[in-house]
């Protein structure tokens, strides 16, 4: 009899483990699928805002967008990621989801407004134009942004360009204005329980030799460093490369979103990264401290 009854309480903790587990699997199918429907909506934002407005190659827009969204997929399906930091500490990469999707469209709203100009576009431009104008000051990251195009660039163009630079680039400062109170204030991402520097960072290899802690505080610290500096390189890079084998155009609308998009959230992002790395390392050494005082007072 009571064997009988140990028997029966085994099948029923193998079967609450084999349903929890399957909920697992559909939680992650859900999640996974959702994610990559936020990225497919990503990069087709330019092409359904700017419908009607330019002719494009929609069947390569879908293929890129097919692509993101897999390969969105694939990361979040799988337990262990390969290449998408922060997995398991929301809401890191909520934010940068967020700034992104505002920068791309926004720039998209502006473009539409040139050709077609709604209330809302019209908003969006000239808020553009005010934050290009205050931030296009010598050697500001607008101002570079600006001279990087073509000497004879219409000055249509040109006014275009200082618009989506102020913009997209006055967004990414107040997503990281944003992080940081998150960081700071929210005591992100010790909410989001325990923190796993594995998992959470594919890309460090906490083995790599040297202290876990010393290593944490220099990558911290050189991807603040070149977040700052991106904005300012960037365009002297894509310069010297025109300079050598063409002129860089931003006359599709296309071009000027994603171009514009990408020199203003990847600076924002590095320095999100970096401010998030030396979350971790404050983490790590305050837990260190602990445990070193807990010894201590075994000890005395």
């Amino acid at each position: 009899m009571t064997s009988g009854l140990k028997l029966e309480q085994a099948v029923g903790i193998v079967s609450t483990a084999s349903k929890l587990k399957g909920n697992n699997v559909v939680t992650n199918i859900i999640g996974a699928i959702l994610r990559s429907i936020l990225v497919w909506i990503l990069v087709i934002t330019p092409s359904v805002i700017l419908t009607g407005v330019v002719v494009e190659n929609s069947m390569m827009v879908v293929l890129i967008a097919f692509l993101a969204a897999l390969f969105t997929f694939v990361e979040y399906f799988f337990k262990y990621p390969s290449i998408i930091e922060f997995r398991f500490a929301a809401p890191f990469n909520r934010h940068r989801y967020i700034t992104i999707l505002a920068i791309v469209t926004s720039l998209s709203l502006m473009c539409k407004g040139v050709f077609e100009p709604t209330n809302l576009t019209l908003t969006v431009k000239h808020w553009g134009d005010v934050l290009g104008n205050a931030i296009d000051v010598p050697y500001s990251p607008v101002r570079l942004i600006i001279l990087m195009l073509d000497a004879n660039a219409s000055i249509e163009l040109v006014e275009i360009v200082r618009t989506a630079a102020g913009l997209a680039y006055a967004i990414s400062l107040l997503s990281l204005v944003i992080f940081v109170l998150l960081v700071r204030i929210a005591k992100w991402p010790s909410k989001s329980g325990a923190f796993n520097v594995w998992v959470n960072l594919p890309l460090f290899d906490p083995t790599g030799g040297g202290d876990v802690l010393v290593r944490l505080k220099r990558d911290s610290s050189i991807n603040i460093i070149l977040g700052f500096l991106l904005p300012f390189l960037i365009p002297a890079v894509v310069k010297t490369a025109t300079d050598l084998v063409g002129n860089l155009t931003m006359d599709d609308p296309q071009t000027l979103i994603w171009t514009i998009s990408a020199w203003a959230f990847l600076p924002a992002s590095m320095i999100m990264r970096g401010i998030a790395m030396g979350r971790v390392a404050e983490m790590i050494e305050e837990k260190r401290r602990r445990a070193y005082a807990q010894s201590d007072a075994q000890t005395a």
